[in-house]
């Protein structure tokens, strides 16, 4: 494996970035888009861990720092504005391992939305990664609070130890509970969103991609909750359904896919599916 460090200019502006990539010249390269606030480097070093692993496995994988994040220079963007930025790191990847034929952009949170919006638009990417995509609404959130998180608090002996003991405001968490139900209600009973939301812009994007995705999600997460009941219905399942979709979820991780099993599980899903849909 061979890991370098360089700077891509991205509109005058100067983004860090490393590039892990094997010895033999390869024809499959991962970008890594990165959710926000992060760097490069990741939650407990994931996306360093993934890019060597897949190295190690003849795939290079590009990873680097948003304009205005961790050692780039401007200003800081949201995941909606950062298409400039993943076209450098495309181009960059491209430029300095020419025996690419297929870009894959991997993303976790609003990196794998911002991933889908960017693919949208260039027929050059040839799949997607997406783990635990951000679609946040405040109906979504809502839905998934009360069909992921009160039955579990309602089951717990520590939440009706505080409860009992005192400890815990009952009044404001009842308020907070039917409010919940409420959205929630609204998100069910209101039909289709309207189609500027984040899950529909998002379902339309996947859409126009309609190639291999690698949908990964959390059992333990409200991120992959939430986006798992958007994608029942509506744009957002409609584009699904467009792209050659391989699901894979693990059961009892989170977020960040924080232990070292989980991250592990990660890498292998992702190498695997690389394998099977770019032999070449």
């Amino acid at each position: 494996m061979i890991e370098q460090a360089f700077v891509i200019d991205c509109e005058g502006v100067p983004m860090t970035a490393v590039l892990a990539a094997p010895e033999l010249p390869p024809t499959v390269g991962v970008v890594v888009v990165v959710g926000g606030p992060q760097t490069r480097v990741g939650s407990h070093r994931q996306f360093v861990l993934l890019a060597r692993a897949l190295a190690l496995g003849g795939v290079a994988c590009l990873r680097f720092d948003y304009r205005g994040m961790g050692d780039s220079g401007g200003e800081p963007r949201d995941f909606e504005q950062v298409s400039d930025d993943v076209d450098a790191a495309v181009a960059a990847l491209r430029q300095r391992v020419p025996s690419i034929r297929h870009v894959v952009l991997w993303g976790l949170c609003d990196g794998a939305t911002a991933s889908a919006f960017y693919a949208a638009g260039q027929a050059s990417i040839s799949g997607l990664v997406m783990l635990n995509p951000w679609v946040r609404t405040v109906a979504g959130e809502a839905a998934a609070l009360v069909s992921n998180y009160y039955g579990k608090r309602f089951m717990s002996a520590d939440f009706w130890r505080k409860l009992l003991g005192g400890e815990m405001d009952l009044l404001g968490r009842l308020r907070e509970f039917v409010a919940n139900v409420r959205n929630a209600r609204r998100a069910r009973t209101a039909g289709p969103a309207p189609t500027a939301s984040l899950p529909d812009r998002l379902g339309v994007s996947l859409a126009r991609v309609a190639k291999p995705v690698l949908l990964i999600t959390s059992g333990n997460d409200f991120t992959a909750a939430e986006f798992l009941r958007a994608a029942e219905s509506g744009y957002l399942a409609q584009g699904l359904a467009r792209c050659q979709l391989t699901h894979h979820a693990i059961a009892a991780a989170n977020h960040t896919f924080s232990s070292a099993q989980w991250r592990g599980e990660v890498e292998d899903v992702t190498m695997r599916w690389l394998m099977s849909n770019f032999p070449d």
